[in-house]
């Protein structure tokens, strides 16, 4: 864990309490109300000119996959850092989008109530970026109310299989999701290595929301200064619409309750003020007794979501080199990650 929080980490870590607590916009933010609208009026992405981005219509949700072209060959080379070591948030000057031809699965967040927006296509963006070329498929799935569980589940599946079908190398597939999206990682791998199928090459979480119960020791212990959800129980957290008439105490909705033996490497990032804080420890500690090579990380100071701010900050900007390494970890086996 880093020893300190940076100015700029402290003064995005205030603006969020301020933001979610403010009169009358607080309970929008908090309730998703504030988000819902924003993106609806959102202005369409700008992609990258090194980037194309695809729509794919499924029977009942739509993904995005996001790619690098080939017909550019002048693309810059990013002159993101990170000052404490050698590791660049980039791509080498002689890579290409056909030499690695990996994917990743990106799984939003937005407690199962939120769709798809533009920050989470800037992640996707991120996360070609940081993989050095990856294909990114962004899963716009069916949400909470009109459609709880298993419609999450049954969406994201369906796009792993696509992943498979379109012959994507099993050593070079990873799934990530961030909050929901990081509970959804992992009910999704629950679910492909309890029907035998093909598991991912690594599973990557950010703040994932895994007990739905909510009956970790972090949403008492941190309640009161977690500066996103704490302070209410009128949030997105406290919403039961997702699971409805289900069992929240299924793996599949609340993966803490999950077996992890055979599972592939992991990568769990979380903040040391979050309510869900435990919901992350809670599973790694299941997943190292399971015998799961695993790289937990408890991030100074920060709260939910934190990578959201891409690399506003340096807290958020280390952990997108973090992913980044911890993917070429899982290809190379040659680094030291964990």
């Amino acid at each position: 864990m880093n020893q300190q929080i940076s100015i700029r980490g402290r003064t995005a870590r205030k603006m969020v309490k301020v933001a979610n607590h403010m009169p009358f916009i607080g309970h929008k933010a908090q309730t998703g109300e504030l988000r819902e609208k924003m993106t609806m009026k959102e202005k369409a992405w700008e992609c990258p000119e090194h980037l194309k981005l695809d729509v794919i219509d499924m029977e009942l949700f739509k993904m995005e996959l996001l790619q690098r072209r080939n017909d550019v060959s002048d693309i810059t080379q990013s002159n993101l850092t990170d000052e404490d070591n050698t590791d660049a948030i980039g791509m080498d000057d002689n890579n290409s989008s056909d030499v690695n031809n990996g994917i990743i699965l990106h799984l939003h967040g937005g407690g199962y109530y939120g769709k798809i927006h533009n920050t989470y296509r800037d992640m996707a963006a991120l996360y070609n970026e940081v993989s050095d070329g990856f294909d990114v498929l962004s899963v716009d799935y069916r949400v909470a109310p009109e459609n709880p569980y298993p419609a999450a589940l049954e969406d994201v599946v369906k796009s792993y299989e696509w992943i498979l079908e379109k012959g994507y190398p099993a050593d070079k597939i990873f799934i990530a999701g961030d909050s929901a999206g990081g509970g959804l990682t992992l009910a999704l791998s629950l679910y492909i290595r309890d029907h035998n199928m093909q598991l991912p090459a690594g599973i990557i979480t950010m703040s994932a929301w895994t007990d739905l119960t909510k009956s970790g020791e972090s949403y008492q212990e941190n309640f009161d200064i977690d500066p996103m959800f704490g302070g209410s129980t009128d949030s997105l957290v406290f919403k039961d619409g997702y699971y409805k008439d289900s069992d929240p105490e299924d793996p599949y909705i609340s993966p803490i309750n999950g077996d992890y033996t055979g599972f592939p490497p992991m990568l769990m990032q979380v903040g040391e003020y979050e309510m869900l804080l435990s919901d992350t420890l809670s599973v790694a500690e299941k997943a190292k007794m399971s015998g799961v090579t695993i790289k937990e990380h408890v991030y100074t100071g920060m709260f939910h979501d934190f990578q959201m701010g891409l690399t506003r900050y340096p807290e958020a900007k280390e952990a997108w080199v973090e992913v980044g390494r911890f993917i070429r970890y899982v290809i190379s086996h040659t680094e030291d990650f964990v």
